[in-house]
């Protein structure tokens, strides 16, 4: 988990910018908070070399229904009113602290997580995810309020899925008719038959805008659910 802490703080302090807020306590360069000594860690590690010890160069952290209630909730309810997933809530398993290391991006590190997941979930019981998907506000916003106006014609939840953001990003006055291309992350979650829950929620500590997402294996196309579930 320490590892995966530091790969953390390396993408989202280092490379974003944000403004990490740990535990008293916490080391330096490591990304935790209270959430981490409740959830499951996923990990891709690089095997030790005779030039270079083992590392994590993936992760995904996992919050399950049962660690959720001990937790006080999830982590999302922070950025959401998640009430309307009240009934849903014993079969969702919540994402988050997805990141890979600058020089694993290009698509396997993040097949393997997904393929654990996709087996960690089965194991479990659970069917639904939960998470939010950050796009960053370096140009104020713009990119994101049009992503929210491109993806929620096609891709919105029913009305009685949909959450509420505690701080909307304010979509409405910002540009929403820029030329946008969803990013990996969000692509691979449309792939896969996510869908939105809502309007993008500003998140100023981590300078991104959050898109509330829900995935349902039952919605997994025949090709992904070949590669993703075993069996």
């Amino acid at each position: 988990m320490r590892q995966a802490q530091r790969l953390r703080h390396q993408v989202f302090a280092g490379e974003m910018g944000a403004r990490l807020n740990p535990p008293p306590g916490t080391p330096d360069g490591l990304d935790a908070d209270a959430f981490d000594s409740h959830c499951e860690h996923l990990l891709v590690r690089i095997a030790e070399t005779a030039d270079a010890p083992a590392r994590v160069v993936g992760t995904y952290r996992v919050l399950t229904a049962a660690a959720a209630r001990r937790a006080g909730g999830l982590y999302s309810e922070q950025e959401f009113d998640l009430r309307s997933l009240d009934s849903l809530r014993p079969r969702i398993a919540e994402l988050g602290r997805s990141c890979t290391d600058p020089a694993f991006r290009q698509g396997g590190v993040i097949l393997m997580l997904w393929s654990a997941l996709a087996d960690f979930m089965l194991r479990n019981r659970l069917d639904l995810t939960v998470g939010c998907a950050s796009v960053p506000m370096a140009d104020g916003g713009h990119t994101a309020a049009s992503l929210w106006h491109l993806l929620r014609q096609q891709h919105l939840a029913p009305a009685h899925l949909q959450v509420t953001p505690r701080l909307p990003l304010p979509v409405d006055s910002l540009r929403g008719d820029l030329p946008v291309e969803p990013p990996p992350l969000i692509k691979g979650y449309l792939k896969c038959g996510g869908k939105l829950l809502g309007p993008p929620a500003w998140d100023p500590d981590f300078r991104t805008a959050d898109l509330p997402m829900m995935m349902d294996l039952a919605d997994l196309p025949h090709a992904y659910r070949r590669r993703f579930i075993r069996g």
